[in-house]
């Protein structure tokens, strides 16, 4: 048996089950293996140095598999922004034909890949973001719970609740994403309304994974307390696993009258990147949610995305049916 959900017709894939663009994480190897095993890998556009790098990025991961697979592009406020356009440019010059969206602002973006046929999946945080994403033109939503890694907003609602309430409001497919990693998260997510589930912390802990064995190893020791959130004082809260570099952050951050330049030092991207590829884990921050709790293995992307569904299907026609009384 198989899920099959508006989520798998709309992609062109066997599982109801995505991977998340995550920096540095987001490349062809996983990507790939994602997509191989029947769910939807995604690129992360800005893990490419330049646009004509992810051109051929997006060229490595065709060679790698012959199945669908889709590319982020997250718009983030900074002081120079890189060349958001030309990434753009690179997707639909590429041919992709599914890009997941995410940040501030990406109307323009969002007008661009539909005007060229592109299945726009766009991240949101909050029900009212969904609804204003759909109205842009968002194909499908990815609403993102507080127990997930990266930002989740500022209104800390978990997906136990947020899920729901977007479903009552969103019409276009709904996958879940935030705090899920196995089988009965993939069964909780349809139950509350969703049509599939968007995993980034989990698919780190996969032996495709492009980061450092001790970083994996970390994710499975942790439990969901190991985790710390971030930059609440600047609005733009943040969720990483706790490390030494994040308490720091976290402690200046609360001081009165602290600005972002006091912790810039400790968070940038390229000291994060050190920690996934060296294994150094106070080299940097990593970005992983609460699902760590959850996290008991290393397996290859199709063993993992295999066990996912036939553990769904068990919660679903087993379990959840013997409830029922004749």
């Amino acid at each position: 048996m198989a899920i099959r959900t508006r989520i798998t017709e709309m992609l062109g894939i066997r599982h109801p089950i995505v991977q998340g663009g995550m920096m540095w994480v987001g490349t062809a190897e996983l990507a790939s293996a994602v997509s191989n095993a029947g769910g939807l890998g995604i690129l992360t556009a800005l893990t490419q140095p330049t646009p004509d790098d992810l051109r051929r990025e997006i060229d490595r991961c065709r060679a790698m598999t012959d199945k669908p697979f889709g590319v982020n592009l997250t718009i983030l406020p900074s002081v120079n922004p890189p060349p958001y356009a030309d990434y753009r440019r690179a997707i639909i010059d590429s041919g992709i034909r599914i890009v997941e969206t995410a940040g501030a602002r990406p109307q323009e973006h969002v007008d661009d890949f539909k005007s060229h046929g592109l299945t726009v999946l766009h991240k949101c945080t909050a029900v009212r973001h969904a609804v204003s994403a759909v109205k842009m033109g968002a194909d499908i939503i990815s609403i993102d719970g507080f127990e997930c890694a990266g930002h989740p907003g500022e209104d800390d609602v978990p997906g136990l609740v947020l899920i729901p309430a977007a479903a009552d409001q969103v019409t276009v497919p709904m996958l879940a994403s935030g705090g899920i990693g196995d089988g009965r998260g993939l069964a909780a997510a349809l139950a509350l309304g969703a049509e599939g589930v968007n995993m980034g912390t989990r698919f780190c802990a996969t032996v495709e994974a492009p980061i450092h064995q001790r970083v994996k190893d970390f994710l499975v020791q942790n439990t969901e307390r190991d985790t710390k959130l971030i930059f609440r004082g600047f609005k733009n809260t943040g969720r990483v696993a706790r490390n030494s570099v994040s308490d720091q952050v976290a402690d200046i951050g609360a001081r009165p009258g602290a600005v972002f330049a006091d912790v810039q030092p400790l968070v940038s991207g390229a000291r994060g990147r050190v920690a996934l590829t060296t294994g150094d884990l106070d080299a940097g921050l990593i970005w992983a949610g609460q699902i760590q709790g959850l996290i008991r293995d290393i397996p290859t992307c199709a063993d993992l995305l295999s066990r996912m569904v036939q553990d769904a299907e068990e919660i679903i026609r087993g379990r959840m049916s013997g409830f029922l009384a004749a």
